[in-house]
């Protein structure tokens, strides 16, 4: 088999330009009529906050590369300066049709089912009146103008707050006419404000925005309001912390979190009647180019639109509500201990309850034979009761550790709050291991039973989050297996204390054995099919970015494997080159949860080896973080992951995209065949009617 140059661009996608795609099928589900309205524009705000995180981390490290490294190189051979010419291109057709969906779909049909956005030149008599009393009694003492001249300079502007820029004539009560002024919305304002039912029909809006730039010159007695407009910066926001350098990282990270609203700008939006000279003059205030600015037709923030699904109640025009499931064997128990003692339990959310996992800690709290109990927390949320549960084990007087990841990307201020909070209650917290994330999803209660002590598991591939439980797909391994008890001890003993890494006996682990136990079953699978046997690989994923297992994979496919490849989000292999992918199929999920399950299946002779994990296939996940993943072994869970999480996606025909040779994406349709829809299909079989 060809030693392959990945390099090649007909063989590696760029990974950002890959992120990019995946945005362009998630804004698809705004445009889809079969999904409910209030619906779709959650998804157009979705796109809109997802391509937010893609400037302030991907763009801002492309930035530093190209300043730092401007002729390196990444494994799609382009350079860090070409990769941002094609992004920007890119980035701007999306957010041209972000506009485009919300002005001539959207609104017009929210306007038919009654919800209206009010522009300015909408305005009668008495909404005018309302407004510009909200104006005076509800803004106006909030917000403070800021001239521009020697004594004031430009101000810091926080990264993605709604600003606007004010031109001026005259002259002040000082004699100033520095021309220019900052007006700054705070945060705490509402971005959307209702109407009352005295002035206009019920679910009618207007935009802060609107309001704000309507009555500006309020703001500057005496001066000549000749121009406003608003405007909008994305800044950095990756973190950087040397590990190796500080002696506390909660503080280290609590430091950086402050100046983290005030990093390098990356990108500059602006309203589309934004004068040519004025946005010349911002590009130039944040050390930005042309490439960098953004003229959009409407607010400047779509992300505050997400507001209004909570706001009006219109159910609807909502996806209707569902009450999750429950295992069979969870039907009825009463004690959870009793059951995981004698079988395995499989939790697929969100179509089954998150509750069996917090009801197990529960449980573990007021049993008298629970010893201790370790967990590794990512992200939880805020008022977790996973964290709650652990804080009152803690205060019980149970043996409580718990590995809190302080640097999990844009929970780390919450990560610390619920550090210092295990910590007063008297658990033992510690942050995991220095230059690597702890990304593993574990939980483990240690039961004394007679003479031995049982290890009661939990494994997941989601994180300990109750909310986004009931949004994202995910699997949950409860098992009190001793030999997976043992790893998963040996891994906290690693993430807690000092010592070599010692031999696990059932589960792979980043960044020790993952990665290279992935490469010996891949190539175990050709060596099958090169014998002229069975050979088949099928994997979930959320990203296949690294190198060396695209390059397997390809090897794999001149074999002969026949290789399904399921990847929500980024991939970086193109499916169906002649003569390099011919027997790989990419296909992407998007519908109304977020697909988020790992499963890697392998054939195996008719032996399938089938695993879950908490790890992408990215060069992070395999050499940067502590993952675990995790074998389903009992036969008949085992054949429940092949024919949930893999097959049903599989046969999908209404919300999957399939990748093309030059890697774009086409949708399926059914046709004339059966319309399938795995998510719409695994809720009616899984999940109870509410």
């Amino acid at each position: 088999m060809e030693d392959l140059n990945l390099k090649n661009p007909d063989l590696y996608i760029n990974r950002e330009l890959s992120l990019l795609q995946f945005q362009w099928r998630v804004l698809a589900q705004a445009r889809d009529e079969d999904v409910p309205l209030l619906e779709r524009l959650r998804f157009l705000c979705i796109s809109s906050t997802n391509l937010d995180e893609f400037f302030e981390i991907r763009v801002s490290g492309l930035m530093h590369r190209a300043a730092l490294e401007p002729m390196s190189s990444g494994p799609d051979g382009l350079s860090p300066e070409k990769a941002l010419e094609q992004i920007a291109e890119e980035a701007h057709r999306l957010v041209e049709e972000q506009y485009r969906v919300l002005n001539e779909e959207l609104l017009p049909e929210l306007a038919e089912e009654g919800i209206r956005f009010l522009k300015r030149s909408q305005w009668d008599d008495r909404q005018a009146a309302w407004i510009r009393r909200y104006f005076i009694s509800e803004l106006a003492p909030i917000l403070s103008p800021l001239g521009l001249d020697p004594a004031h300079p430009f101000p810091r502007v926080v990264n993605k707050s709604l600003n606007f820029i004010i031109k001026l004539e005259g002259k002040d009560a000082f004699g100033r006419d520095s021309r220019l002024a900052i007006v700054q919305a705070p945060r705490v304002l509402p971005r959307l404000i209702r109407l009352p039912e005295s002035v206009a029909d019920p679910d009618t809006f207007v935009f802060l925005s609107s309001i704000i730039h309507t009555h500006i010159s309020d703001l500057f007695p005496g001066m000549n309001v000749v121009g406003c407009y608003q405007f909008r910066v994305t800044r950095d926001s990756d973190l950087f912390v040397d590990e190796e350098e500080v002696e506390d990282l909660m503080r280290a990270i609590q430091g950086e979190l402050s100046s983290r609203r005030l990093t390098d700008a990356v990108r500059l939006e602006v309203a589309d009647n934004c004068s040519s000279d004025t946005a010349r003059y911002l590009l130039t205030r944040f050390k930005l180019t042309e490439r960098d600015l953004y003229q959009v037709n409407g607010p400047v923030n779509l992300n505050r639109l997400l507001e209004l699904p909570e706001l009006v109640d219109r159910p609807e025009l909502k996806y209707a509500p569902f009450k999750p499931g429950l295992p069979k064997a969870l039907k009825g128990a009463d004690d959870l201990f009793e059951v995981i003692k004698h079988e395995d339990v499989l939790l697929h959310h969100p179509f089954q309850s998150f509750v069996p996992v917090v009801n197990l800690l529960k449980q573990a709290v007021a049993d008298p034979s629970v010893l201790a109990i370790k967990q590794t927390l990512y992200r939880t949320g805020s008022n977790s009761p996973v964290v709650d549960t652990l804080v009152e084990a803690a205060k019980a007087g149970k043996e409580v550790t718990v590995v809190v990841e302080l640097k999990a990307r844009f929970d780390e201020a919450a990560n610390i709050e619920l550090a210092s909070r295990l910590q007063a209650a008297g658990a033992h917290v510690v942050y995991g291991v220095v230059g690597y994330k702890t990304h593993a999803k574990m939980l483990m209660v240690l039961r004394q039973e007679g003479k031995r002590i049982r290890r009661y598991v939990h494994l997941g591939t989601g994180n300990y989050h109750v909310r986004t439980a009931r949004i994202y797909t995910d699997y949950g391994l409860l098992t009190s297996d001793k030999a997976i008890g043992e790893d998963v001890h040996r891994i906290f003993l690693q993430l807690t204390g000092l010592g070599k890494a010692t031999r696990l006996k059932k589960l792979l682990q980043s960044p020790f054995t993952l990665h290279k136990s992935l490469i010996k079953l891949i190539r175990n699978e050709a060596g099958n099919a090169l014998e002229g046997k069975s050979a088949r690989i099928i994997v979930k994923l959320n990203s296949l970015v690294e190198p060396h297992i695209i390059r397997e994979l390809y090897k794999a496919s001149q074999a002969g494997v026949q290789i399904d490849l399921i990847i929500r989000g980024i991939c970086c292999l193109r499916a169906g080159v002649p003569g390099v992918s011919d027997n790989i199929r990419v296909r992407s999920i998007v519908g109304r949860f977020l697909e988020h399950t790992r499963i890697y299946y392998f054939e195996n002779l008719g032996e399938p080896k089938v695993f879950c994990s908490s790890a992408d296939w990215m060069d992070r996940n395999f050499f940067r973080r502590v993952e675990t993943c995790f074998p389903i072994e009992d036969e008949g869970l085992r054949k429940t992951v092949i024919e949930d999480g893999l097959m049903q996606y599989l046969a999908d025909n209404t919300k999957a995209w399939i990748m093309q040779p030059d890697g774009s994406y086409r949708q399926l349709s059914p046709g004339s065949k059966k319309p399938r829809n795995a998510q719409n299909a695994l809720l009616k079989r899984l999940a109870a009617d509410s």
